[in-house]
């Protein structure tokens, strides 16, 4: 599962049915020092917490109930593996930016 963030603020949701891989990816032109995107804190060059809730409301997300218990076994998951800010209610994703 990819969250994109594009110039403009715009965020959606890429590769929607893989649970596997989670991840933020900036493209070109989204700056963080001049854009900000609700529910995603930047908090280093590496490393985001995105918002546990932001993510079923993004554009690119199946409508359907499989989804939405495959993306809770996700949290789950990820919960176990220590991958979850519990204050901010949000999941750790390790960030790229593409060339």
């Amino acid at each position: 599962m990819i969250i994109e963030c594009l110039d403009g603020g715009v965020v959606r949701l890429a590769e929607p049915n893989d649970f596997r891989s989670f991840k933020l990816v900036l493209h070109a032109g989204a700056r963080p020092e001049t854009q900000s995107w609700n529910g995603i804190t930047l908090l280093d060059d590496r490393d985001a917490l995105v918002s546990i809730d932001l993510i079923p409301t993004l554009d690119g997300r199946p409508d359907d109930a499989s989804w939405e218990q495959a993306y809770a076994a996700m949290v789950a998951k990820a919960r176990e593996h220590g991958w979850i800010d519990t204050d901010k209610n949000a999941i750790r994703a390790h960030i790229e930016r593409p060339a």
